[in-house]
């Protein structure tokens, strides 16, 4: 079974769309399956305006084309709705395949939030966009209530998971000369992640910030008792997680945060809006491992007093592997079951039966 994933999010770029298929790749290989991915690698690209750490891709329907018949695969995915992304579902409505799609990104408030673009444009042609598709993955429940609200059409469940060993609670962590307790944000510095609503908060202790973004250097100019730490990945960034004792999440427009699993992960309770994201990631909560308040000082504060131990444990109920099981269970959903999808099946059982 190989799926052909085109992404317009890709190397160098971090964030949790480019982790999330790289987990997943690395995964469906566990379980059968192949993914190769059709990225702006290749091509020449040009900077998106106002974000230029974003690469597009300067390419032409014959080169997409040529691209997918190189590969072969038995299913196409489109993970992103930009150059790549719209050249990859022209060929396929070209060639009759059909696809499925994932929402990644709340693209309508982010737009907004830089140009005066109305949010009910983008949402239509995002519809259209998606509509054509065997089916969009979506990764939380309140999503799939708020696109099917908006005329989304059939809709698929897609969660996401953690890497459990590389992020975990390290005693021995520390970040000299940062004073505690320390209250971390990790993720992009750009206007639609509303880092200021953090920053401007009376706490006590340390606010950190890991990530780059286009928001950078003036946040730190305005912010300068904060500690920006810059973009870290892997064990440096398992470290600072470690390090911390409050995860703050100011984001009212993120989909799903793949930080918040890590964080969690790490034994660091979770502040957050009740909001889209962190109210799906904390919604089965047994034991508190993280608060939601409009008030986002006080989710901090209360933070503070939960078990980071809880946080390990809740955050161990979300592996990577079950995401991948999800997504390889949409594609075929969304396709006609055949010789493929029982091939497929057959592996995963055999590999399952086996403890692999």
């Amino acid at each position: 079974m190989r799926v052909l994933v085109a992404t317009d999010a890709w190397h160098p770029q971090i964030n949790g769309v480019v982790r999330s298929l790289e987990h997943t790749a690395a995964e469906a290989a566990n379980l059968g399956a192949e993914m190769e991915f059709l990225t702006p690698q290749g091509f020449r690209t040009v900077p998106l305006p106002s974000y230029n750490e974003i690469r597009l891709a300067l390419a032409t329907p014959r080169m997409i084309m040529r691209r997918i018949e190189k590969v072969q695969p038995d299913f196409v995915h489109i993970a992103t709705e930009g150059p790549i992304g719209i050249l990859v579902r022209r060929a396929c409505i070209a060639s009759r395949r059909t696809f499925t799609t994932s929402y990644h990104t709340k693209f309508p408030e982010y737009l907004s939030a830089r140009a005066p673009v109305p949010e009910r444009l983008t949402y239509a042609w995002l519809r259209s966009f998606h509509n054509a598709g065997g089916g969009v993955m979506v990764s939380t429940a309140t999503l799939e209530r708020d696109l099917e609200a908006r005329g989304f059409k059939r809709l698929m469940r897609w969660t996401r998971g953690v890497d459990a060993e590389l992020f975990r609670p390290r005693p021995e962590a520390d970040l000299p000369g940062v004073p505690g307790p320390r209250f971390l944000f990790v993720g992009r510095v750009a206007v639609e992640k509303n880092i200021e609503a953090f920053l401007s908060l009376d706490l006590p202790g340390s606010k950190v910030v890991v990530g780059g973004g286009p928001a950078l250097a003036s946040l730190r100019q305005r912010y300068p008792d904060a500690h920006f730490l810059g973009p870290k990945e892997g064990e440096e960034l398992a470290q600072v997680y470690a390090a911390c004792d409050v995860f703050c999440f100011p984001s009212r427009t993120d989909t799903f945060g793949i930080v918040l699993l890590e964080a969690l992960a790490s034994g660091l309770p979770v502040a957050a809006y009740p909001v889209t994201g962190p109210k799906d990631v904390l919604a089965d909560m047994t034991e508190p491992v993280g608060v939601l308040d409009e008030d986002l000082r006080t989710a901090c504060l209360k933070a503070l007093e939960l078990s980071k131990e809880a946080a390990r444990r809740f955050a161990l109920r979300h592996t990577w592997r079950e995401s991948a099981r999800q997504f390889l269970d949409n594609v075929l959903i969304a396709h006609d079951i055949g010789p493929i999808a029982r091939r497929y099946r057959l592996r995963r059982r055999a590999r399952l039966v086996s403890g692999a």
